[in-house]
C-alpha cells in the first residue's frame, strides 16, 4: 500500500515538473530574444542572467530553512506561482522590459530557487536507491520531450504573427500552464518538517570534507562553462538565423538528439566509466566548438548543439551522480540534505556568475564576433578542469564498482 502511494506521489510530482518544464520551455527559450529585439545587447543579457544567478543561489541558502523547518510544498508553489508572475509583469510593460533588467532577474532567479530546492528535497524523499534510476530516466524524458516541443511550438506561433503578438500569447499560454501545475501541486502530500536549519553548514562541509571541496571544485567548473552557453547560443542562433522558427527548430533537433543520448547513456554507462567518460566527454565538448572558428552560422552552430547534444551525458553524468551519490553516503548527510543540495547550487552558482563575469569584462573590450566565438572556446575547456579536480573521487567510485 506504501508502496502504492509512493509511486502515486512520485509520478503527480514528475507531473508537476513537466508542466513547469513545458512552459519554461515555451517562452524561456525565447525570453533572451525578446530583450535582445528591444536593444540588440549582449552585455545587458549577461547582466539579466548574473541577476538571476544571485538570486537563484540566495533563495537556495534564505529558502533552506523554509523547506527543511517547514513546508516544503508551499515552497514548490511559491516558485511556480512567481515564475507565473514575472511572465505577467513581462506582459504588462512589454518593450519596456528592457529598463527593468535587475528586478526582473532578480524575480525570475528566486522564482526558479525556489521551485528546484524544493522539487530537488521532495524527490529524493519520495524516491529511493532502489526506484530513483527508473524515476530519473522519466524525468529526464520529460525534459528532453519539453524541450522539443515547447521551443518548436513557440517558435512557429511567434515566426507566424507579426510584431510582438506571437510572445505575448506564448507568454499567455505558460502563464495558464504555470497555474495548472500549482493546481497539481495541491494533490501531493505535505512533508514532513526535518530538525533545525544549519545556516552555515555548507560552509563547515567545505572547510571540513575534502570530497566536498573537490565536488564544490568540480561543480564551479561546470557552472563556468553553464552561465554563459545557458543564454548566449541561443542568442547566436536567432541573430545568425533572424528568426524564432529556426531557434525552435535548432531546440527540437539538439533535444531530440539529447533523448537518444541520455537515453544510450543511462542503458550502457556505468560508475566503473565515469573518470574515463568525463574525461572524453570534455575534450569532445571542446572540439563540437572548433567549427564556429571557421564560420558563425545556423549550421556550424546546429552542428555544435547536436554535438554537445551527443557528447554532454558522457561529462554531466559522472557529474550529478557524484554530488548526489555523496548526500546519501551517511546517515549525517542524508540528514543534512537540504543544506547540502544549497551547497551544490551555490559551488554552480559561482561559477556561472564568474563565467558571465569574464564574459561582460570580454566585451566590454573587443565585441567582434571572433572575440565571442573565442570565448566560448576557452570557457567550453572549463568541464575538463571538472575531470582534473574530482579524477581521484572518480577513481574511487570505481573501485566500489568493479566491472
Amino acid at each position: 500500500m506504501k508502496a502504492a502511494s509512493t509511486k502515486v506521489q512520485a509520478s503527480l510530482l514528475l507531473g508537476v515538473n513537466g508542466l513547469f518544464l513545458l512552459a519554461g520551455a515555451l517562452s524561456g527559450t525565447f525570453l533572451n530574444v525578446y530583450l535582445w529585439k528591444s536593444r540588440q545587447d549582449y552585455m545587458m543579457i549577461g547582466w539579466f542572467t548574473v541577476a538571476q544567478q544571485i538570486a537563484l543561489g540566495l533563495s537556495f541558502w534564505l529558502a533552506g530553512k523554509w523547506v527543511k523547518e517547514r513546508n516544503k510544498m508551499n515552497a514548490l508553489r511559491t516558485g511556480i506561482a512567481v515564475s507565473g508572475l514575472f511572465y505577467l509583469i513581462v506582459l504588462g510593460i512589454g518593450g519596456n522590459a528592457i529598463q527593468y533588467i535587475w528586478p526582473l532577474g532578480l524575480l525570475l532567479g528566486v522564482a526558479i530557487g525556489l521551485f528546484w530546492l524544493a522539487f530537488n528535497i521532495v524527490y529524493f524523499e519520495i524516491t529511493d536507491a532502489a526506484n530513483r534510476d527508473f524515476w530519473n530516466g522519466w524525468m529526464g524524458l520529460l525534459g528532453s520531450l519539453t524541450g522539443i516541443v515547447g521551443p518548436w511550438a513557440s517558435g512557429r506561433l511567434i515566426s507566424s504573427l507579426s510584431g510582438d503578438r506571437g510572445y505575448r500569447i506564448v507568454f499567455m499560454i505558460s502563464l495558464g500552464i504555470y497555474g495548472a501545475a500549482v493546481g497539481l501541486s495541491f494533490f501531493l502530500k505535505k512533508r514532513k518538517s526535518e530538525a533545525d536549519y544549519g545556516w552555515l553548514e555548507p560552509w563547515r562541509q567545505l572547510k571540513g570534507s575534502g570530497q566536498w571541496r573537490r565536488v564544490a571544485a568540480g561543480l564551479f567548473f561546470q557552472g563556468l562553462r553553464e552561465g554563459v552557453f545557458s543564454f548566449l547560443i541561443g542568442l547566436l542562433v536567432f541573430v545568425a538565423a533572424k528568426e524564432e522558427s529556426k531557434l525552435g527548430q535548432f531546440a527540437l533537433v539538439t533535444s531530440a538528439v539529447s533523448l537518444v543520448s541520455y537515453w544510450i547513456a543511462g542503458k550502457f554507462f556505468k560508475p566503473t566509466y565515469r573518470s574515463a567518460g568525463m574525461l572524453i566527454g570534455g575534450v569532445l565538448l571542446v572540439g563540437v566548438i572548433t567549427p564556429l572558428l571557421w564560420q558563425v552560422n545556423y549550421g556550424t552552430l546546429l552542428i555544435m548543439g547536436m554535438g554537445t547534444s551527443l557528447f554532454i551525458p558522457l561529462y554531466m553524468l559522472p557529474m550529478t551522480s557524484t554530488s548526489f551519490d555523496l548526500i546519501g553516503a551517511s546517515e549525517e548527510s542524508v540528514s543534512n540534505r537540504v543544506e547540502l543540495v544549497v551547497l551544490r547550487e551555490l559551488s554552480l552558482m559561482c561559477g556561472r556568475i564568474l563565467g558571465i563575469l569574464v564574459f561582460i569584462a570580454v566585451l566590454s573590450v573587443n565585441r567582434s564576433p571572433r572575440t565571442i566565438t573565442v570565448l566560448l572556446l576557452v570557457l567550453g575547456f572549463a568541464p575538463l578542469g571538472s575531470w582534473l579536480v574530482l579524477r581521484r573521487s572518480l577513481s574511487r567510485q570505481e573501485d566500489r564498482h568493479p566491472v
